[in-house]
């Protein structure tokens, strides 16, 4: 652990009560008088409505002037929050070691007030200047009516989050430099959105990485799991080299591909190792939602579902799988994305290839598929929900047993069924091989982690998922975004419909050679039309 008292910051309200407002209102309810024989006053009235521009630039000032002067609980009692703030603003000065404070206020926009900070970082004998932006909300205070700085970690630094804390000291872990498979150095500013993946696995393999800690300003997150994000480094350690199982063309692609829409992800593995060739995000919060979100994954389930059919002798590729214009199930009625048109004689590689929402629910009732059937398919041979040791923190599908209509959501991924695109990377790998190779970042021998094992496939299914995979690529729903791709290809769309969003999420996985990729684009449309590009162009820049 980092040297230096621990500061935390601690949710909850921090409400004050008046002290006479009870009392008063007491007696006058209870018709007590006062000195004359007046009724005793009530207390004064409370201001309500946004506070006036005025009232914000008085707020900010005093709030401003306390900080700078390292007065935290003065400063905090300009704010809604002052027991949690008195914490974080006391830490900013004890535990961050941060002196000779300037706060400049910039130009406000309604409640919102932008300002600078410039700052001195000392450090037994070490000092370096800091400066960053970030900016507050003026609030009335709902029992005082005063203007107050709404209270948020983020006002004392933008990357603070709840029970974050700010530390000067003796870094964690020794800084590393994590190279690719083939020995070329990844770092933040090349790569940017590997960001958090750096930052976790400085924080559980620096030790074992060879190098020595150095001397930082730092945000140490609440959840051990996220390492620390340095801010200002005061005197540097020696970085250990890291090797992960990432490719540097991969990366840079994936990185370039999901630049081009907010809120998009992307990962692509070795089918044939379980190896993570590239992970990229492209989001404000700079959460690893490649790895660590959870979302329906739309139509691109449907991989895991015309498994199931096939291996519990439903149908197969060639079989018969209706598309009629709808379908119901236990209440619950299915329709097709517009356009499609019905097809009474379809094979399942018809409906697979065109995603035919209605062909999937039409088969939910058939023998031998119940409740349990997609969940025990998704486990044992997907090796879904299995506890994955990628190497960093990560979310391994969930594809829970669904009664009632849910039984048919689930198998068009809708439903209960959660995933990201390390999981659909993962189960177009799968469906590739037939073998479930838990992926990783890193090497298993570097820690002797225990990887989730699985079943896997047999042969005939993998043989008849990646023909109608092929098809989807060729001549299906896949081809526009999979046109120009040579070699082996396959591929699988999906939009996900999510309460309260206008448009779909757009989902796609593929393969092309020895790598599966999978995407996400929140609010994308149609899985062809944007995450169908990103996973095209991390599957032509190959591994």
């Amino acid at each position: 652990m980092r040297k230096g008292v621990k500061v935390t910051l601690v949710g909850g309200v921090f409400a004050v009560m008046v002290g006479g407002a009870g009392y008063g209102a007491y007696n006058l309810v209870n018709g007590v008088t006062g000195g004359g024989g007046s009724p005793a006053a009530g207390p004064a009235a409370v201001k309500t409505g946004p506070p006036t521009s005025g009232e914000i630039g008085e707020a900010t000032e005093k709030f401003f002037t306390a900080w700078a002067k390292g007065d935290a609980e003065e400063a905090a009692s300009y704010t809604n929050n002052a027991e949690v703030a008195s914490k974080i603003l006391t830490g900013y000065r004890e535990d961050a070691h941060l002196t000779k404070v300037k706060l400049t206020p910039g130009r406000a926009t309604g409640t919102i007030v932008p300002f600078s900070v410039r700052a001195t970082v000392s450090y037994k004998g070490k000092t370096k200047p800091l400066a960053y932006d970030s900016e507050l909300t003026v609030v009335r205070g709902e029992t005082t009516g005063r203007a107050l700085v709404d209270w948020d970690p983020s006002v004392v630094h933008p990357d603070l989050k709840r029970d974050d804390t700010l530390q000067t000291g003796e870094a964690a872990a020794p800084p590393i430099q994590a190279v690719d498979r083939h020995g070329t150095v990844l770092d933040k500013k090349d790569y940017p959105s590997l960001g958090p993946v750096l930052d976790q696995l400085r924080a559980k393999y620096g030790d074992k990485a060879g190098g020595t800690p150095g001397v930082e300003l730092y945000v140490q997150h609440a959840d051990e799991d996220a390492g620390t994000e340095t801010l200002l480094t005061l005197a540097k350690g020696k970085a250990g080299q890291l090797k992960t199982t990432l490719s540097a063309p991969a990366q840079r692609a994936a990185e370039k591909a999901v630049a081009q829409h907010a809120n998009s992800s992307v990962v692509a593995v070795r089918p044939s190792s379980g190896e993570v060739l590239a992970v990229a995000n492209h989001r404000e919060d700079e959460f690893n939602a490649a790895f660590e979100g959870k979302m329906a994954p739309g139509s691109t389930m449907k991989i895991v579902s015309a498994a199931t059919l096939i291996d519990k002798g439903v149908t197969k590729a060639s079989g018969p799988a209706p598309c009629p214009d709808s379908a119901t199930w236990q209440s619950r009625t299915v329709s097709n994305l517009p356009g499609l048109a019905p097809d009474e004689n379809a094979s399942l590689a018809d409906s697979f290839a065109r995603s035919c929402n209605t062909a999937f629910v039409k088969l939910v009732d058939e023998d031998g598929i119940t409740d349990g059937t997609l969940t025990e398919e998704a486990q044992n041979r997907f090796g879904l929900g299995l506890d994955w040791k990628v190497g960093i923190r990560t979310v391994d599908g969930s594809v829970p047993a669904s009664g009632g209509g849910d039984r048919a959501m689930n198998m068009i991924g809708q439903g209960e069924v959660q995933m990201n695109p390390l999981n659909m990377a993962s189960v177009t790998a799968t469906a590739m091989t037939g073998a479930f190779r838990q992926p990783v970042i890193v090497a298993q021998g570097l820690d002797d982690r225990e990887l989730a094992q699985a079943d896997g496939l047999p042969a005939s299914t993998v043989q008849q998922l990646r023909q109608m995979m092929n098809r989807t690529a060729v001549s299906g729903t896949g081809a526009r975004a999979m046109a120009g791709l040579s070699g082996s290809i396959g591929a699988k769309t999906g939009s996900a419909e999510v309460d309260g969003q206008e448009t779909p999420n757009s989902w796609f996985t593929g393969y092309r050679g020895d790598v599966a990729a999978a995407a996400v684009a929140q609010e994308g449309g149609h899985g062809g039309d944007t995450a169908g590009p990103i996973v095209a162009a991390v599957l032509a820049a190959g591994s």
